[in-house]
């Protein structure tokens, strides 16, 4: 079986005996508004969707209709629309972003002109009049018009095709500096981005582009340019188009399980492979009335490719090459809720409310703290894949969570990044948190979250000390989503254990050790000491503290318990217990159970 991994041509994916997900049956729902944007985060298939588009409806394919789409579902009842336009594709992410907003216009224009120029020749050489258009190589709207102008006296209509419509706007406003200036260049009533979309909306007829499929990873730029290209309908949180692009869990299996016969994988291994995949890519809903969640379909490729071809699973899960845009996390941290919401997320399945997701935000509402709530920064998240609808609570308000480990692991290193922003003390951070489960010894580590990690906190988050902090600190240094399965407040026998960490189930042959943590939190006020005082007591003095005798007895029945409850559900644990308490922002003291 072959997977294509990095590939967005339709046709040789489907004629070349690629794996690929029939999705061509919404092909008919599609048709049923003529303009349309639909959004999803980078690296889920958009490209692959708009050259399916492109291969149906395109005139000059329709003598190979059969040979594509013969064995798909739309080949075996297509509409009556198909191979009936000539399509025009557009690809922003193509456009450079860099320099002044001068030097954007001129590689926006060219990217026009080259298209137009690409669509003349491919259909000439098809054997269609294309009447000769003059492409104004200073002013690509006007070559836009030359061609509108030029194919009204042939018989079909253009199919205008943009894909990552907002990929170079988004680039410019996370770059920091002028960027605002030069976005606001290109978004205001002369901008050129603006006038390119209200050209294409004059020209929205059936006598010009018919019709127009636009794809991005976020809202923003439409509603900078709102009274430019009104006439789109957001299809992107509609039910039916959930996994428009995307994989299904019956496809992952199925794909695992001829993977794993032709690797003479056991069916433990397969079991072992579908679980990672689930853990590190599954998750995603993108509208609250979806029944089942999707599995990000580049990152799944890259996983099926890996293992077919070596028969092993990647050390690494997630290709460095697919990695979200840090300046993302970047941005939220950067606001003073921000910080919170960041570390609130890290915490796996941790959910937080929104009363409804955010679809219309411009750049001033970015850049304006006024606006800066939850709902705000928790739909911006969710628009770049690092959130998703987990459902919705008892008042009616959507829940968002982060999807999986691959997301996960970016919070943490966003978070780490925040706190810790001296790399060297964050490396020191790492190597002592690295003999909790290399040699089962925990006190290194505590030592430093209580010198350093505690100071780095600072006295404005005092009032939000609690567990959660505490936990925060540990796994930030603990984290390592190469080596474990890692696991904040996972479900054990009905009630939740803090930390866990798992051995990957191909990462065993090493000698490394799993982890399971309980941590517990006393304020300062509930001893009735001051800060002053406990930073002079000894450790032994700290655990003989009636609240720390408490709080580590408590901690020290509930690892036991959790601890058995984890042997008996997975072989052949290494399992390094521990209860961390600490005594405010002042003092760790922590007990090995065995």
């Amino acid at each position: 079986m072959k997977f294509p991994y990095g590939m967005t041509d339709f046709g040789e994916i489907v004629t070349n005996g690629y794996f690929y997900c029939d999705r061509t049956d919404r092909i008919s729902l599609l048709e049923q508004a003529k303009s349309q944007l639909f959004i999803r985060p980078r690296r889920f298939g958009k490209s692959l969707l708009l050259s399916m588009l492109e291969h149906y409806y395109d005139v000059g394919r329709k003598d190979d209709f059969e040979r594509i789409f013969g064995d798909l579902k739309v080949g075996k009842n297509p509409t009556p629309l198909r191979n009936s336009f000539f399509v025009l594709r557009w690809d922003f992410s193509c456009v450079d972003a860099g320099g002044s907003a001068e030097d954007i216009r001129r590689a926006l224009f060219n990217h026009i002109n080259v298209s137009i120029d690409g669509f003349m020749r491919r259909y000439r050489q098809e054997g269609y009049e294309i009447p000769q258009i003059f492409i104004d190589p200073d002013d690509a709207i006007t070559s836009l018009g030359n061609l509108i102008n030029g194919m009204v006296s042939l018989p079909c209509p253009i199919y205008l095709l943009i894909d990552e419509y907002d990929n170079f706007a988004n680039t410019i406003m996370m770059l920091g500096g002028n960027s605002r200036e030069r976005y606001e260049e290109l978004v205001q009533d002369q901008g050129i981005l603006k006038t390119v979309f209200k050209t294409v909306k004059s020209f929205t007829s059936s006598t010009g582009f018919d019709r127009v499929f636009i794809t991005g990873v976020s809202p923003v730029v439409l509603s900078d340019i709102t009274s430019g290209y009104n006439i789109a309908e957001n299809i992107y949180a509609h039910p039916e188009f959930n996994d428009l692009c995307g994989f299904r869990k019956p496809e992952v299996a199925r794909a695992l399980s001829d993977i794993a016969a032709a690797c003479g994988f056991e069916e433990v291994l397969c079991d072992d492979a579908m679980k990672l995949v689930e853990i590190y890519y599954d998750g995603y809903r993108f509208c609250r009335e979806a029944s089942e969640s999707i599995y990000n379909p580049t990152l799944c490729l890259y996983f099926f490719k890996y293992i077919a071809q070596r028969c092993t699973f990647p050390r690494k899960m997630l290709d460095a090459n697919l990695a979200v845009d840090q300046s993302k996390l970047r941005y939220v941290a950067s606001i003073p809720k921000g910080r919170d919401i960041l570390t609130s997320l890290m915490q796996r399945d941790r959910a937080l409310p929104v009363s409804d997701i955010v679809d219309r935000f411009g750049l001033e509402d970015m850049l304006d703290q006024a606006v800066h709530d939850q709902d705000f920064l928790l739909s911006f998240l969710y628009y770049f894949g690092v959130l998703t609808i987990a459902g919705e609570d008892e008042l009616g308000r959507v829940l968002l969570r982060v999807p999986n480990l691959v997301m996960q692991s970016l919070y943490v290193e966003r978070v780490q990044r925040m706190l810790l922003p001296d790399p060297e003390v964050r490396d020191q951070g790492i190597r002592v948190a690295e003999q909790v489960y290399q040699k089962g010894d925990i006190g290194p580590l505590c030592s430093f979250v209580e010198e350093t990690f505690f100071q780095a906190l600072g006295n404005r988050d005092y009032r939000w000390a609690n567990e959660l902090t505490l936990k925060t600190a540990f796994m930030t240094l603990l984290y390592n989503d190469t080596l474990f399965l890692m696991d904040s407040e996972p479900e054990v026998g009905r009630r939740y254990a803090d930390l866990v960490m798992i051995i990957r189930p191909d990462m065993r042959r090493y000698r490394i050790l799993d982890v399971l943590i309980e941590f517990k939190f006393v304020p300062l006020g509930k001893t009735g000491l001051q800060g002053e005082r406990v930073e002079m007591m000894t450790d032994d003095e700290v655990r003989e503290l009636s609240e720390m005798k408490r709080v580590v007895d408590e901690g020290r029945q509930q690892v036991r318990q959790y601890g058995a409850i984890l042997e008996k559900k997975h072989d052949n644990l290494r399992l390094q217990k521990f209860v961390v308490a600490a005594l405010g922002f002042e003092r760790v003291v922590w007990e090995k159970i065995a």
